[in-house]
């Protein structure tokens, strides 16, 4: 695939004023994590990015300079550094779908994206991964 012909990827659009939804993210954590299905991969952590998109109802309360009154997005990452921390996981996939279901248990949150990437894979590769988008059972 040439330049010319490569498919043009629009940015990610959340945030909607008409909705009342805000966008919530976090970009590029890079974590040591145990994962794949290789028995090399076993044997030591590699490293792994991690982008999370969120949609997040505003609600009808204001915010009020308030640190409860929004998805905290420290809290977040803390969540996924715990999912990373708790174990050897197969897939990047098993892994995407425990981040989106901890972001989804805020019921502000009406939708994830979450991108994981391997790091460390291909040498002729920056990364490799996957991206899911979960909805809240709500919705």
């Amino acid at each position: 695939m040439t330049a010319s012909t490569a498919p043009v990827i629009q940015p990610l659009r959340i945030a909607d004023a008409r909705a009342s939804v805000r966008h919530v993210f976090i970009r590029d954590l890079v974590l040591d994590c145990s994962i794949g299905v290789h028995a090399h991969e076993h044997l030591a952590a590699q490293p792994v990015r991690i982008n999370l998109d969120l949609a997040v109802s505003e609600g009808d309360a204001p915010v009020q300079d308030r640190l409860e009154n929004v998805v905290c997005y420290e809290r977040i990452a803390d969540g996924v550094r715990a999912i990373v921390a708790d174990g050897h996981v197969n897939l990047v996939e098993t892994l995407a779908e425990r981040i989106a279901a901890m972001c989804l248990q805020d019921t502000r949150v009406e939708a994830a994206r979450v991108r994981v990437e391997k790091l460390a894979v291909f040498k002729d590769a920056a990364s490799v991964g996957i991206e899911i988008e979960r909805f809240a059972k709500s919705l």
